[in-house]
């Protein structure tokens, strides 16, 4: 029981910080700058090719993928879907500033990485929204 409160409270609080995130690339809602916005950034930091496609994608996986984790529902796939943006976010972003946040460095994506896999390896628990043996 204790163990099924605290994957929910993983689950809510990743998926639904995923899910304002893809809402900002999205939509620009909560302070975002919707697709042209983040497409204009992409370009800024030299993805120059479809930056605006890349700003959809990354949008809708972390949107769809925080859902998906939030609810419990093919929790595995929204793990993954999350799992890519930070990958992507590493290698695009924060891997050349080192580990340490402080220096704008990856170690909350790793972290966010090591939480979304290790709940997919684990199970969503008993409290979802869709159960799916």
């Amino acid at each position: 029981m204790a163990a099924d409160l605290g994957l929910l409270i993983i689950r809510l609080v990743i998926g639904l910080t995923f899910v304002g995130h893809g809402a900002q690339k999205l939509f620009g809602w909560f302070g975002g700058t919707g697709i042209t916005g983040t497409g204009s950034w992409l370009e800024s930091i030299g993805i120059k090719e479809g930056a605006k496609v890349w700003a959809a994608l990354a949008g809708l996986f972390e949107f769809i993928g925080g859902l998906l984790f939030a609810a419990g529902f093919l929790t595995w796939l929204g793990a993954i879907m999350i799992v890519i943006v930070m990958i992507d976010a590493i290698f695009a972003v924060h891997g050349k500033n080192g580990y340490w946040m402080t220096n704008g460095g990856f170690e909350y994506n790793l972290v966010l990485i090591a939480a979304a896999m290790g709940v997919a390896l684990i199970g969503p628990g008993e409290y979802v929204l869709i159960y799916t043996p």
